[in-house]
């Protein structure tokens, strides 16, 4: 599948044995990897209140990314708008656009990224529950952003005040649901879909297409998906880093949240679990195996890029497999990485 472009979700995974700030060190060292790699764009996620991830804050961990790196786009994979009053976030990506212009993804998605406890914790009046008005605040979000702010709208005024004018993030939709997939394409913006929460959107995906409106937010609909990878030497050691991964996710099924494990650790777990099927999709193995699976994942979406999130123990064994899938792919350092929304 010729064309096809490659991007990173990290999620800062905690290993057994490290801490916090040695998951968000190896986030900067990645970052510059995949940027050095040709990779086009390298989102960071939002998840609170786990052990298992450090990537609490997407706008946090942006800019030192961008800093560090010197091509790739950086973004949000994706920041959970219902935790956060449209103009904040309207804010903090336009100051992250001005200092680093034409390489800041704005991803925002509508899930919580925690438990329900941990989510009334996030809220600043915590005396109910905040509404499900996702819609209304995303269409805020643009339309401060765009500066397309109804006249006789009481914030009007504050789209001119954006720190960072008259640069703009690149807005996505994150979603893994047919609604998400109705709203993107009414907005008219490109679309990420997470096929590692959902292995069944194709169907979605084209749903997105059949709705686009040309809104001038982008060229045409875009899908990206969202795919977990890993990647070694053989077929069997991918299989082996993979385990780690693999028993960290059967456990949070479970409701227990732990650092990601050793190898050895998870195998010996999963043997004594039931080979029960897995109701979520990996492409696991060796360069071959992963462009051949990458590629056929992307074909099922039409998916004209496709986002690899990677989970293993060891931070050595993480960038390898985006090493191995870069020259499985060709990837080129010297070729400039995506940018796809038209500015209003």
């Amino acid at each position: 599948m010729s064309g096809l472009r490659l991007n990173v979700l990290d999620q800062s995974p905690i290993s057994e044995g490290s801490t916090g700030p040695d998951a968000l060190r190896n986030t900067l060292d990645l970052a510059q990897l995949t940027d050095s790699l040709g990779y086009d764009r390298y989102w960071v996620a939002e998840h609170h209140g786990t052990p298992t991830l450090a990537c609490a804050s997407p706008e946090v961990l942006i800019g030192p990314i961008a800093a560090a790196t010197a091509r790739i786009r950086v973004g949000s994979g994706g920041v959970m708008l219902p935790h956060y009053s449209p103009l904040s976030v309207a804010e903090r990506f336009s100051i992250l656009s001005g200092l680093s212009p034409g390489r800041i993804d704005l991803g925002i998605g509508r899930a919580p990224g925690t438990d329900q406890l941990t989510m009334l914790a996030l809220q600043r009046d915590r005396r109910q529950a905040a509404p499900n008005d996702f819609p209304e605040q995303l269409t805020e979000l643009l339309a401060y952003l765009e500066d397309r702010m109804p006249a006789d709208h009481p914030f009007a005024r504050l789209s001119a005040t954006l720190p960072g004018i008259p640069e703009r993030p690149e807005v996505w939709l994150l979603g893994s649901s047919p609604q998400s997939a109705i709203w993107a394409g009414e907005l008219g913006v490109p679309y990420s879909f997470a096929d590692f929460i959902n292995p069944s959107g194709a169907e979605i995906a084209g749903e997105y297409r059949r709705r686009f409106q040309d809104t001038g937010r982008s060229d045409g609909p875009l899908v990206s998906v969202g795919v977990v990878a890993v990647c070694a030497d053989t077929d069997e050691e991918a299989e082996r880093l993979a385990a780690s991964g693999r028993m960290s996710f059967s456990l949070l099924r479970q409701g227990s949240l732990i650092p990601v494990p050793p190898v050895e650790k998870a195998l010996r777990y999963l043997e004594t679990r039931e080979r029960a099927p897995s109701r979520r999709r990996a492409v696991i193995g060796s360069p071959d195996t992963v462009r051949e699976g990458l590629e056929a994942v992307a074909a099922e979406y039409g998916a004209r890029e496709v986002t690899i999130l990677t989970i293993t123990h060891e931070h050595e064994a993480r960038r390898r497999s985006y090493e191995l899938i870069a020259e499985a792919f060709g990837l080129s350092a010297g070729r400039e990485p995506a940018g796809v929304s038209a500015q209003p």
